[in-house]
């Protein structure tokens, strides 16, 4: 990302979630990006970013959808789908939500 992502964004409780799955997930991690993300707009090009992932595994669009989400509740997720994940998957999923829930 040649972006720069200020504190206050990883500090913050939605964009937070939506880095820390991009950072730590390879598939996301490899479209973070300024093709999609814009850090100093603070914007992102959703449905390019949906469109780019269409031919991905069931799973890694889960992933997207979770990051989505958890960034913006507009963006919808099915909780179920978290059952398809893998281990590794779910505790990325999980510390992201708990990021985004933390009081």
């Amino acid at each position: 990302m040649s972006n720069t992502i200020s504190a206050s964004l990883t500090q913050d409780r939605y964009w937070g979630a939506l880095i820390y799955l991009f950072k730590n997930h390879p598939k996301l991690n490899s479209c973070f990006n300024t093709r999609f993300f814009d850090m100093s707009d603070e914007t992102i090009k959703i449905q390019s970013l949906r469109r780019y992932a269409a031919p991905w595994s069931s799973s890694e669009k889960v992933m997207l959808n979770l990051a989505l989400h958890l960034f913006n509740e507009r963006n919808k997720f099915n909780l179920a789908d978290l059952d398809s994940l893998d281990n590794n998957n779910k505790k990325l999923a999980f510390e992201a939500m708990r990021i985004r829930f933390r009081n």
